[in-house]
């Protein structure tokens, strides 16, 4: 019996040392996380900034301290939270469909930006103030269907499709640095918004799963839906019209309206952000922050500003920042990785452009 008694006695023991051994784990990543909020960015002026911003509104005996009830951040999609290239993720779905579509309707053939989309003419596409071929397309490839059967077709497309570079699917090439901003915001009291001038019906299917925001946080360029009663329920389906376009100046009118809060931190990467900025930063009478992704490391993602081959030029919003206090992002040597998959290889690339 007693050889029994000691065996228990030491299995006793090894699971309490484990439990133990967990717990200290445990411990000590909630202490790095604390300690390093935002451990895929390089320890620069952006990150600094960041930092420093939200530990000053959220201190409480200070000066500059936001409720959380006003703590809003803001964040664009295309470009800011995920690439942009070689074509904005909702267009590449919309190619996807709209190659079915012209399988099945030759006539489509017909139409002036249906032949630019099936051509890769894309700079026809984004001409106009709102990009309205894009629109056009977009609009021409959703419409008639329910937002039931257009949900499940997104996701059905996000589990099939691949990016033509990185192979991978598009839910997957989020930007690390800035999922960890979106999770460092949230843990500090700031409740986190798309704000971006793609459609908000794309973005509300996946915007939790992948970002943690969910749908009703979403504000995008949106389209007229019809509502109808039919013998297996209520539907509503899309149309053709399109109501808003959440672009430029757009973007502060869709925060007012759809929001009905100023954001004190708001997050871009093109001029089609300047007005959202502009409007976060500028005689807000809370403290605020203005924030510029520059897209300039070529071996891990992208690098264009002024010249680009699809959206996201970058000018205005550049030449204004000094001036109006935006602080601006530079991939290459702001960020250790740019996606949660990188390799140790380019991790070290992003350390060694840190700036020293």
């Amino acid at each position: 019996m007693e050889p029994f008694m000691n065996r228990r006695l030491a299995v006793a023991q090894i699971v309490r040392l484990m439990a133990f051994g967990a717990l200290l784990v445990a411990l000590y990543a909630q202490a790095f996380a604390a300690a390093d909020p935002l451990p895929s960015w390089n320890d620069g002026q952006a990150r600094k900034a960041i930092i420093a911003f939200v530990t000053e509104t959220t201190d409480e005996t200070g000066s500059k301290y936001v409720p959380p009830a006003e703590r809003i951040a803001v964040f664009d999609n295309d470009g800011t939270l995920w690439p942009e290239n070689p074509v904005p993720f909702q267009l590449a779905y919309a190619l996807d469909m709209l190659r079915q579509m012209a399988e099945q309707k030759p006539e489509l053939g017909k139409d002036v930006m249906v032949q630019a989309a099936l051509s890769g003419d894309f700079a026809k596409l984004l001409e106009g103030p709102h990009h309205d071929g894009l629109l056009h397309i977009i609009a021409l490839t959703h419409a008639g269907m329910t937002t039931d059967a257009f949900n499940a077709d997104v996701e059905k497309w996000l589990a099939t499709a691949r990016h033509p570079r990185y192979g991978k699917p598009y839910d997957q090439l989020t930007y690390q640095p800035m999922q960890e901003v979106l999770s460092y915001l949230r843990a500090n009291g700031f409740k986190t918004f798309i704000v971006s001038g793609g459609g908000v019906d794309f973005m509300r299917v996946w915007s939790e799963r992948v970002y943690g925001i969910p749908p009703e946080q979403v504000v995008g360029s949106a389209g007229r839906v019809k509502y109808a009663l039919t013998p297996s329920g209520p539907e509503l389906v899309k149309t053709l019209d399109y109501l808003f376009v959440d672009d430029k100046d757009g973007k502060p009118a869709g925060i007012h309206e759809f929001i009905g809060l100023r954001p004190i931190m708001a997050f871009g990467n093109s001029d089609g952000d300047k007005a959202m900025l502009e409007y976060t930063t500028i005689a807000n009478p809370r403290p605020s922050l203005g924030v510029i992704i520059h897209h300039t490391d070529a071996e891990r993602e992208y690098a264009y500003d002024a010249h680009t081959k699809s959206s996201g030029k970058l000018v205005e919003a550049l030449q204004d920042a000094p001036g109006r206090g935006w602080i601006v992002v530079d991939m290459k040597s702001d960020w250790k990785r740019v996606f949660p998959f990188e390799t140790e290889a380019g991790i070290e690339a992003g350390k060694s452009a840190a700036p020293r």
